[in-house]
């Protein structure tokens, strides 16, 4: 599903993916972690074409997303994204927000939008708050809104970056729980989080990150474990 061949990232004289390498199958659960600045995020980003690759390529689904004359869009389409904030649109419902994205990019009808979304607002416990607008809504439940939209697109691959980082604690619940059924669901994802829960709950692979490049890729239970280098037992001793 994914292939990532010694990526580089630079933001002027700042080297922030330093030769990342990766394979990832379809159904697989990557948890991604690491300190702040080790360069998480700008990967998901470079993914999702949100940020370009300085050099090295990028293949989803056999294609190369880094080569000139990429269509963007359709690349989106297949890679969904949800972000630490929700970045919803505050003068639109959650239904609104939800069946945005496929009226505009999948062309389709109105009443076909609204059910889609209907339906995937529904599989995130928020069949009650479709006509609710995002300042009527918990920090959660703009999560799990967010997810909604990016699940409308029928994505194959979903990418989570810290998205309950956010949140209070008694809300991060809910939006793992999603999460959770999406894996289960064998949904290709890739998630930046402090989680740990999570990540040796759901996670099928783990990789801690640190200063641009892949320190360590292990089994979840491997690396809580028996972490096999010292920067990745240095880093779970101090969060866990």
């Amino acid at each position: 599903m994914i292939k990532v061949v010694d990526l580089h990232k630079k933001f002027g004289d700042l080297h922030v993916l330093k030769g990342i390498n990766l394979r990832l199958n379809k159904s697989d659960v990557l948890v991604i972690i690491g300190p702040s600045g080790s360069g998480k995020s700008t990967f998901l980003r470079c993914l999702n074409l949100l940020e370009e690759a300085t050099s090295g390529k990028i293949f989803i689904e056999g294609v190369e997303i880094t080569k000139q004359g990429i269509d963007v869009n359709k690349i989106r389409q297949k890679v969904g994204m949800v972000f630490q904030h929700f970045n919803l649109f505050p003068h639109l419902t959650a239904l609104g927000n939800v069946s945005l994205a496929p009226r505009k990019v999948l062309k389709l009808k109105k009443k076909e939008a609204e059910d889609l979304a209907k339906e995937v607002l529904n599989k995130v416990g928020l069949s009650d708050k479709i006509n609710s607008f995002p300042a009527h809504l918990s920090g959660g439940q703009k999560q799990r809104v967010a997810i909604a939209r990016a699940f409308a697109m029928n994505p194959d691959i979903m990418l989570f970056d810290e998205v309950t980082s956010a949140l209070d604690p008694e809300l991060i619940k809910g939006v793992l729980d999603v999460m959770k059924s999406l894996a289960l669901a064998g949904m290709t994802m890739v998630v930046v989080t402090h989680e740990m829960g999570f990540a040796r709950e759901v996670g099928d692979r783990m990789i801690f990150m640190d200063d641009g490049i892949f320190i360590e890729d292990n089994t979840p239970e491997n690396m809580f474990e028996n972490p096999q280098n010292p920067r990745t037992k240095e880093f779970l001793e101090a969060i866990l």
